[in-house]
């Protein structure tokens, strides 16, 4: 390549990068979290544990980007070399297994969507929307053909390259999930009892405080600011030399988290509004969420809104998902964009069939006692995506400070600079141990 592709504009980058964070994790993964854990509380200490160790991993990550202008394994090299490259092939592996089984749920929402236009999901029977959605995910024709849908749409935005592919469609995805999640908040926020899940959601009740919750606090704030799987060290190296990363990196961290706490705004006043239990899980988004939208005046139209939002949020992801491999393809090995791309599509898809139909063909196949859905959730949630984060910490902390150093100097960020190099050499690496052995 003659050189290296950049963000056309500041704006673009923030969109883009905000936009790998808020993802389906977001819509429904934070409510639900935050419903089980105290509501207020849980918010109160994910929002500190963002502004701290979040923000400063996300820095560090865009800044071996930045400075490498390669993709995670290639920036490893260049920078240290040594095993560290390995560090890059490891975010690759974490993100194409993560995009492999996230292309399923995003073919989920392409689903729903579809059945909210069609009516199907407007019912307030909980058993019926339960039993529709277990019988759409084991069918293995309708998994298996929206999980190519959603992968082609993912695909066609990646192949129009940094600007005019994920730039462009992130300035209109962006807004777009953004006044669709106001939207429906407003309405929400109208219904009888709305005002009990707010204050349940805003309230910080002390007592609920344990190791357990704050573990759950910090692992859900880095896994929503895309830590740990090379997706910031890929978009990072599309920054130009103009652009400040530590005031970016702030707008990016910012937009992200606003995005978790607006959708608690949709989802947890709804769910007191109809006497749901907060804590319901996964379920929320795809069974409970349809019946609250049944009960309400032009609940259809909300209901289209909803998994309209989601199906953004979920390519606004994949996108970024998508990007890094196709990144890593181009550095390691100079293949062409569109052809690095199409050979991405046809991997992920086939590793996506067997997720796909882990809920139906098969239900009964189990390696470690998890079907393949589970297992690559599993296996790229709570053991690669730890280990990509402790990585890239102990890098920019250790392997490559004083460069890291000299470059947030040059930014006019040396004031930042004792505390960043403490949360990445020290505190977030104790953390990250932490949670994997939590996790594990």
């Amino acid at each position: 390549m003659s050189s290296r592709a950049n963000w056309g504009s500041k704006l673009g980058f923030i969109l883009a990068t905000s936009g790998s964070a808020v993802g389906l994790g977001a819509i429904w993964k934070f409510p639900y979290v935050a419903g089980k854990n105290g509501g207020g509380v849980f918010l109160l200490v994910y929002l500190a544990c963002v502004l701290t160790i979040g923000i400063s991993m996300v820095l560090a990550e865009m800044s071996i980007g930045h400075m490498a202008k390669k993709s995670a394994t290639t920036a490893y090299r260049n920078l240290k070399g040594g095993l560290w490259p390995w560090a890059g092939r490891l975010s690759v592996l974490c993100i194409f297994v993560l995009l492999s089984f996230y292309c399923v749920v995003g073919g989920w929402s392409f689903a729903y969507l579809w059945l909210s236009l069609t009516g199907e999901v407007m019912t307030q029977d909980t058993k019926a929307l339960s039993d529709l959605f277990n019988g759409f995910i084991a069918s293995p024709t309708q998994s298996i053909f929206y999980t190519g849908l959603f992968l082609v749409a993912t695909v066609g935005i990646v192949m129009g390259g940094v600007q005019k592919g994920i730039e462009r469609t992130s300035k209109i995805l962006m807004p777009a999930l953004f006044i669709l999640m106001l939207g429906i908040i407003a309405r929400v926020l109208t219904l009888p009892n709305a005002m009990d899940g707010v204050m349940y959601f805003i309230t910080p009740d002390f007592s609920k405080i344990n190791a357990e919750m704050m573990i759950e606090a910090v692992g859900l704030a880095m896994f929503s600011l895309s830590v740990g799987c090379g997706i910031l060290i890929a978009y990072g190296s599309y920054v130009d030399e103009k652009t400040k990363l530590p005031g970016a990196t702030l707008w990016i961290s910012l937009l992200a988290t606003l995005a978790c706490v607006m959708a608690g705004l949709m989802v947890l006043p709804a769910v007191f509004a109809f006497g749901i239990d907060p804590s319901a899980g996964p379920g929320l988004t795809f069974i409970t969420m349809p019946a609250i939208f049944s009960q309400m005046p032009f609940g259809q139209f909300f209901a289209v809104m909803f998994f309209l939002l989601l199906i953004f949020a979920a390519i606004t992801s994949s996108v970024s998902l998508l990007e890094p491999i196709v990144a890593f393809l181009i550095d390691e090995f100079n293949i062409q964009r569109q052809k690095a791309t199409l050979m991405t599509c046809i991997a992920v898809f086939t590793l996506s069939i067997p997720a796909a139909l882990s809920f139906g063909v098969l239900a009964d196949f189990h390696i470690f006692g998890k079907n393949p859905f589970d297992l690559m959730d599993y296996a790229a949630s709570n053991v690669m995506m730890p280990a990509g984060g402790l990585l890239a910490a102990l890098f920019a902390g250790w392997a490559i400070w004083p460069r890291v150093q000299a470059s947030l100097i040059a930014q006019d960020a040396a004031r930042i600079l004792p505390a960043f190099r403490a949360i990445c050499a020290v505190v977030a690496p104790i953390v990250i141990c932490v949670i994997w052995a939590h996790n594990l």
